[in-house]
């Protein structure tokens, strides 16, 4: 009788028979006249080429082999689990197995489609309307995805035409993501392309200098993309599915051109003015494999560079993400996505590219107007945030999601182009004691507030803030913030900071609870004159046209004593990040403050930030 502890043979022998089985399928799978398999169901093969029945049945025989390969392969995976079985590893190191199965399974099923009439005609009058200018148009048919050639922003994409800077801009915050937070995992992505974690990825504080941006190699740099511009259809497509659009010019598809020459002579004399004219060279692949997704988007990547490449990205979101929903995401669906009279990307584009969905606003949640109706907004944490000078003119009121995104880079936007600001180091996004209460209290206000933003809230919702944050204001300062009958976010705020903790404040004698010093960079993609640049003419006296990349040292005082802050300093010794420790500091007298628009868009993020940067101003324009 076996004992209790000993193990039986039955599970070896079930194992070795699996394996037998495995090697049998795998001869019967190259035999001349293998046994025909049963089907539950016929695939569906519309729009396949017709094919003779020995090449079909050569096609099931090679995919069986490649299955039954990779299922042998995986069996003898399973004593070193720590090797992903789906991972991407850049231009040069792609996975032989799946390669060989995606060509086979777009041999046999045809995985290229083209749009009907009625889905494109939806598609062109989504983005462009029934009226748009044949200028618009030429803009957005003539915007590639290029990385800058000058050494300084080498990291940066170019823009040489209004309008798709926002589709640019994007991107560009995600390529960051990438180059800057996980620059030694650059090889390969997990099949999970939204990363907050892993081994790639820099610990708390470490940063990346900025000097490395001219040693970035174009492998480097191609990788990025392609991670992010996957991990962005994606995300459209709800994490389950991505959409690419690519173009089939007389009979060849772009992507098959291997030298960006050969795909810019294909598409010289292409030009689209309808829905029909688009439809004649739009064609589309579907993928439920984010691994696929990243080698297809590889390929791909000269197709992207090219003139049509802005739009081509900005048509596989919309469809990643499904026209139908996109719609739905919107408020006015009427309204094209494209803007006139200038052709900007909406403020729908942008968020359809950074969150996921298009919705048109940036505050938390949406917005109850009563009778049913609501206003949309985010309605999730980002990877890349955004801010706006809007919200610094009181038009709009951007979010804790979009102003805390998981990584310190945001897409700023003005009245009329979008560009990229960003910090080196995480710690720029840690909140210290005052703003994380601040947070608190805030996304309760914001929630009360039905103002659209403005920054006011009715009594009784002052009160549900209250009871919620369990604050405990005394009855004479309670009257007084009541007695206009609303209540003003300002005028609550100091209230509160001068309110002991004890009562739910954040009362502070020291000074130093809310004090920060650290650094930010900001990168303009399109080409504007340098003046104190190291680029001139050969006259020497013409500025170069050329992308910027300006870094500001930002000093953030504490709120309620910004005099006593500005007359004197308290620096530390370390690089940047919260400046609060009073151990190994100095007093120093500040730089005088320096402004431009962009300063406004930073203090809604940090209030009363004071920047300063050394040459031209950062433009947001």
């Amino acid at each position: 009788m076996r004992s209790r502890g000993s193990q039986p043979a039955f599970p070896v022998l079930k194992k070795n028979q699996e394996e037998e089985d495995l090697r049998m399928a795998l001869r019967m799978s190259m035999q001349n006249s293998p046994p025909e398999p049963k089907r539950s169901k016929p695939r569906d093969s519309a729009g396949a080429p017709a094919g003779s029945s020995s090449e079909s049945r050569r096609l099931q025989r090679e995919l069986m082999a490649a299955a039954a390969e990779k299922r042998m392969l995986a069996s003898t995976k399973i004593a070193s689990p720590s090797k992903p079985a789906d991972v991407y590893k850049g231009p040069d190191k792609s996975l032989d197995c799946d390669k060989k199965e995606k060509e086979l399974e777009a041999k046999e099923s045809n995985l290229a489609e083209e749009l009907s009439s009625e889905q494109a005609n939806e598609l062109f009058s989504i983005v462009f309307g029934n009226g748009v200018s044949k200028g618009i148009l030429a803009q957005w048919s003539n915007q590639g995805i290029r990385f800058s050639p000058d050494p300084e922003t080498s990291m940066g994409l170019v823009q040489h035409e209004g309008g798709p800077c926002g589709v640019l801009a994007a991107i560009q915050a995600f390529v960051l993501k990438y180059l800057l937070f996980f620059p030694y995992d650059s090889s390969r992505v997990e099949p999970s392309m939204v990363q907050s974690s892993g081994a790639g990825r820099l610990s708390k504080g470490q940063c990346v200098a900025p000097h490395d941006f001219i040693s970035l190699t174009e492998d480097e740099k191609t990788r990025a993309l392609v991670r992010s511009m996957g991990e962005i259809l994606f995300m459209c497509g709800s994490k389950k599915r991505a959409v690419i659009a690519f173009l089939n010019v007389n009979g060849k598809d772009a992507g098959t051109l291997v030298r960006d020459e050969k795909i810019a002579k294909t598409l010289e004399d292409l030009s689209f003015e309808s829905a029909s004219d688009l439809r004649k060279v739009l064609r589309i692949e579907r993928f439920a494999s984010q691994t696929r997704t990243l080698m297809r988007l590889e390929e791909m990547i000269p197709v992207f560079q090219s003139r049509m490449g802005a739009l081509l990205f900005l048509i596989s979101a919309l469809l990643s993400r499904g026209l139908d929903s996109v719609q739905s995401d919107r408020d006015d669906p009427s309204l094209p996505l494209v803007t006139a009279p200038f052709g900007h990307a909406s403020q729908e584009i942008v968020n359809l590219l950074l969150c996921g969905q298009a919705v048109p606003n940036v505050f938390d949640g949406r917005m109850d107007l009563g009778g049913g109706l609501f206003l949309k907004g985010v309605s999730t944490t980002v990877e890349v945030g955004f801010l706006t000078l809007l919200e610094s003119l009181n038009f709009c009121k951007v979010g804790q999601y979009l102003k805390c995104p998981r990584w310190p880079i945001w897409v700023v936007g003005s009245e009329s182009h979008y560009t990229v600001l960003f910090a080196l180091d995480t710690a720029v996004q840690d909140e210290n004691e005052l703003e994380a209460r601040e947070s608190q209290i805030r996304r309760a206000f914001d929630k009360q507030d039905q103002s659209g933003g403005g920054g006011f809230i009715s009594v009784e919702g002052f009160h549900q803030v209250l009871r919620e944050m369990n604050i405990k204001v005394p009855p004479e300062k309670l009257d007084h913030l009541c007695s206009t009958g609303f209540i003003v976010w300002s005028e609550f705020w100091q209230v509160i900071l001068d309110l002991e903790k004890s009562l739910g404040g954040l009362k502070d004698s020291s000074g130093l609870m809310g004090k920060k010093l650290f650094d930010l960079y900001h990168f303009n993609g399109i080409a504007k004159s340098d003046l104190n640049g190291s680029h001139t003419s050969s006259v020497g006296e013409t500025p170069v046209q050329r992308p910027r990349l300006t870094k500001m040292r930002v000093s953030v005082p504490p709120r309620w004593t910004p005099e006593e802050f500005m007359a004197d300093v308290v620096v530390s010794s370390g690089s940047g990040g919260n400046e609060s420790s009073e151990r190994g500091t100095e007093v120093t007298k500040p730089e005088p403050p320096q402004h431009a628009p962009l300063v406004d868009c930073i203090r809604t993020r940090w209030s009363r930030a004071v920047c300063n940067w050394v040459g031209d101003p950062p433009s947001i324009v």
